[in-house]
């Protein structure tokens, strides 16, 4: 958890956070990218198995782009209540690290935590699990990213997302 506490959401930021997320970003919406907690010390997002995300292995696995997206996704997202403004303040990522860990065979689901926020940057740990064919539930993918936090209250000359 970073040192600085992240800033009071307003009580419906989350849940509109999460609608643009479900429902309004294409290219999520299309992978069925869903919210499944989101407080201001961790963000849960899932991707459900899908035949049109996956390799052409026997058994099919996923994708790992796809693992990488959730992994990009959530870690930024989880950084979202330490912006002074958590719903209009933009995001961008700077650096992303994925380690993969084992083959996915069922849902991705991602816990993604905030390492470090600070004024202009922020740092994020996300661990992915899936089902893996023949064991079990188990992480898949692990991975650090590195966000461009652009706070509304911070007048630096930059712009963007």
């Amino acid at each position: 958890m970073p040192d600085e506490p992240a800033h009071e959401m307003p009580e419906d930021a989350a849940a509109m956070i999460t609608e643009y997320l479900e429902n309004q970003h294409e290219f999520l919406s299309w992978l069925g990218f869903t919210v499944e907690e989101f407080t201001a010390d961790r963000l849960v997002g899932r991707i459900p198995f899908d035949e049109k995300l996956t390799n052409p292995t026997e058994p099919p696995t996923v994708q790992g782009g796809v693992a990488s997206t959730l992994v990009d996704t959530t870690g930024g997202i989880a950084l979202r209540p330490y912006l002074t403004d958590p719903v209009n303040d933009g995001i961008a990522t700077i650096n992303l690290n994925v380690n993969y860990l084992r083959r996915a065979g069922g849902d991705l689901v991602a816990t993604a935590e905030p390492i470090r926020a600070g004024g202009s940057v922020g740092v994020s740990y996300i661990e992915v699990v899936s089902e893996v064919p023949g064991e079990g539930q188990k992480p898949v993918a692990a991975g650090t990213g590195a966000y461009r936090l652009f706070n509304s209250e911070r007048n630096d000359g930059d712009e963007g997302e």
